[in-house]
């Protein structure tokens, strides 16, 4: 009996510990997924007003965090240095934990609708890329 005993410990425990290990392997497997956003402000005071504060509280609460916002129309933005060609009004990169957390951010009802008024006062280019292994 204490045989089966120990077997069962012993199975019991490589389970849980291999079912550790792959968790921590897949952990290390996801990548960043860094957001661009190119953005041609065509009225920064409405748009720094009425749209900015809205879209980046939205951003943050879906668990999006700012690398980069520089140009016009915003509180901290920094200014854009260029090097070739002509730069653009307003730059934003964000990072995500997943590609599926962007989505889910950019098909929240809060940010479509703030999302409206922003297409008021701007024209919007946007992408996502994965990062690389590092």
């Amino acid at each position: 009996m204490k045989t089966r005993f120990t077997v069962a410990l012993s199975m019991l425990a490589g389970a849980a510990l291999g079912a550790g290990v792959i968790q921590a392997l897949q952990a290390q497997a996801t990548l960043p997924v860094y957001y661009f956003a190119e953005i041609d402000v065509t009225n920064p005071d409405a748009y720094a007003k009425e749209y900015a504060p809205k879209a980046q509280a939205i951003i943050k609460a879906a668990g999006g965090r700012f690398l980069v916002i520089g140009g016009a129309a915003g509180t901290g933005a920094k200014p854009i240095a260029t090097f070739d060609g002509e730069p653009p009004k307003r730059f934003v990169v964000t990072v995500w934990d997943s590609l599926e957390k962007a989505k889910a951010w950019r098909a929240n009802p809060d940010y479509i609708e703030a999302r409206k008024t922003g297409e008021k006062y701007a024209k919007f280019r946007a992408f996502a890329i994965e990062g690389l292994p590092q």
